[in-house]
């Protein structure tokens, strides 16, 4: 049954945790060769089959204080699964909790971007801050060890900057040169501009003339681009597979001292590490106050909402960003997943579980995108919005508390806990490094070689390419159910085939066995690529335990279109309940939260909204 968790106690030499167990309704080897080739071959050895459940739910147990785990983490995101792949692949014994699932916070509802950060180069340039020209050195090195450590859910894109005088050409093509510069070898692809008849045919939507401006051209310039919560989930698994014990639906509710917790839903149990990395991302000052109750707050909440339209809104393989728009603003729209996601507000924000955009900031999206293109902006044509918390942090070390930083902090403000936040997703990686460093030397833990990740790809990345689709697409048939119980034979056409090979990496080969061979071919929503065998490998092998996991994090239909999320959502339910062995009422409970999760996604659908110029 899945579960969520409490964590307690802290011992002279260990955390002890107290994690509670109730149903959700809403040993490492140490030995072999060099650090990195074992690693490897750890992954490539378990054929990517993850511990179960409840086998990471034993090792969680079987820590003690006589045998303590070295890092627990709190905290599924991007940081957190990063931290527990890390310090797995040292050596470390290694847990990690997560109150909900992999990715289901700011992991998910990203820009989906790669980037080196074009705006602080800006501000390090005219400002002369050295400080912003290290975080764009940093951002760039890593965002290329970010597509080349999981190349199948990763990829290079261009993106176009318009230009409506000739000033704005040469600024913008001298500062993306700049931006080339800095990457260095780490480049994607050079920078350049192409004339107004060129960007025309790059991207047809784009608007040539419109409020006493004309464009003059364009510069673009190349980025990365993931599908975010994948990326999360296959870290938490290939974490899973170096050994680390994780754990979803798991909650950190108290660090008990010398008293229980007087606080009991459901099982509990106690695990014990020496050193508690929280990686809890806008929420990691609730876990700080559970040692200190007194302790400063360092998160400073952001809101950024995005919203998807569709694909006839950017072409396939380019994007559009606005650096500045009429009122400062940076806008976007990217294509992603054969939709297009525009975005994003930046602004203050209470910290909640399920964040909602407000029609406001749908509207001003809706706005600022119309101003630069030659297609009707219509609010009912936004078929998903959501919203997600930046977890902004000041440094509770540094000389002036009043500065939020863009790049992240590592503290140890209670003996044995070590916080990680701030950043951004493209520099998930150091930061996992930073965290696991500073643990090592809080909890002065013995590792067997230093960090790997470097060049460690995730579950599904070795032997990928971009061809690999066409090993699916020839050996493979999707068998499909009828609805009056025929099972037929159908074609596992190209388009299915790159999706599963651009979601799964080598692994596809294991959705696509489920499809031919347990008759789940058939798709889950009309128009989308999504496949019943995908519910079912998901279930299996990537900790997915209930119906909001799947639609949310493991495919990304909820993000996509909620429409479709919610006409999926009745089978997807019924295959989960086949794997987990759900009851009626279990599978009455999914369909309900599943729902209400999807009203928080503000689609034409599901919004409120007065007539207005958008519609």
């Amino acid at each position: 049954m899945a579960t969520s968790s409490r964590l307690a106690r802290l011992g002279a030499s260990a955390f002890a945790a107290t994690v509670a167990l109730h149903p959700i309704y809403s040993e490492n080897d140490r030995g072999g060769g060099s650090g990195l080739e074992a690693a490897k071959r750890k992954i490539a050895e378990s054929d990517g089959l993850v511990p179960s459940r409840g086998v990471q739910e034993s090792v969680l147990i079987g820590a003690s204080s006589a045998n303590p785990l070295d890092i627990l983490v709190v905290g599924g995101g991007a940081t957190g699964s990063g931290v527990a792949l890390d310090a797995a692949t040292r050596g470390l014994r290694v847990g990690l909790v997560e109150r909900e699932d992999f990715a289901s916070g700011t992991s998910s509802r990203s820009t989906k971007l790669i980037h080196g950060g074009v705006r602080y180069l800006e501000k390090a340039v005219f400002n002369f801050d050295y400080g912003q020209l290290k975080l764009v050195f940093h951002a760039l090195e890593e965002r290329k060890q970010f597509i080349d450590n999981a190349p199948h859910l990763c990829h290079a894109l261009p993106c176009m900057t318009p230009c409506f005088s000739w000033f704005e050409v040469v600024y913008y093509w001298m500062g993306l040169k700049l931006y080339d510069l800095v990457a260095g070898p780490r480049l994607l692809h050079l920078s350049r501009y192409y004339s107004a008849e060129e960007s025309s045919e790059l991207f047809p939507t784009l608007a040539r003339e419109g409020k006493d401006r004309i464009l003059k051209g364009t510069v673009v310039y190349y980025d990365g681009q993931m599908n975010d919560s994948r990326v999360n989930v296959a870290l938490a698994c290939t974490a899973a597979l170096a050994g680390a014990a994780v754990l979803n639906h798991a909650e950190v509710v108290a660090f008990l001292k010398d008293e229980a917790t007087d606080r009991i839903i459901g099982k509990e149990f106690e695990t014990y590490a020496k050193v508690v990395v929280n990686a809890a991302g806008p929420f990691c000052d609730s876990v700080r106050k559970l040692a200190d109750k007194d302790v400063q707050p360092i998160i400073c909440p952001s809101s950024g909402v995005h919203i998807i339209l569709p694909d006839y809104y950017s072409p396939e393989g380019m994007g559009l960003i606005v650096p500045k728009t009429k009122d400062g603003r940076v806008v976007f729209m990217l294509p992603w997943l054969g939709r297009t996601v525009a975005g994003t507000t930046d602004s203050n924000t209470d910290i909640t579980m399920l964040p909602e955009p407000h029609e406001d900031e749908i509207e001003f999206i809706l706005d600022a995108i119309s101003d630069y293109l030659n297609v009707k902006v219509r609010r009912t044509d936004v078929l998903s919005a959501w919203s997600g918390i930046r977890p902004l942090a000041t440094d509770p070390s540094a000389k002036n508390t009043e500065s939020i930083s863009r790049d992240h902090v590592v503290c140890e403000d209670y003996p044995g806990l070590v916080t990680i936040t701030g950043g951004k997703w493209t520099t998930y990686r150091g930061m996992a490094e930073d965290a696991v460093n500073a643990a090592i030397k809080s909890g002065k833990l013995n590792t067997t070689n230093d960090c790997v990740t470097q060049k460690l790809r995730l579950a599904g990345g070795y032997g990928w390419d971009p061809s690999f689709f066409t090993v699916l697409a020839q050996q493979y048939v999707r068998m499909k159910k009828t609805h009056v119980g025929n099972v037929v034979p159908g074609l596992m056409d190209s388009a299915t085939a790159k999706h599963l090979s651009r979601a799964y990496g080598t692994l596809a080969e294991r959705v696509a066995a489920i499809a031919q061979n347990e008759n789940l071919g058939k798709r889950l929503a009309h128009g989308y690529l999504f496949l019943e065998a995908e519910v079912a490998y998901c279930a299996r092998n990537e900790y997915c335990e209930s119906a909001v996991d799947f639609i949310a994090r493991r495919c990304r239909l909820a993000f996509l279109d909620t429409d479709a999320a919610s006409q999926a959502l009745p089978r997807v339910v019924e295959i989960l309940a086949a794997e987990h062995n759900w009851d009626k009422s279990r599978q009455k409970q999914e369909l309900q939260n599943a729902r209400a999760f999807l009203e928080t996604f503000k689609s034409s659908k599901n919004a409120q909204f007065h007539d207005g110029k958008h519609d």
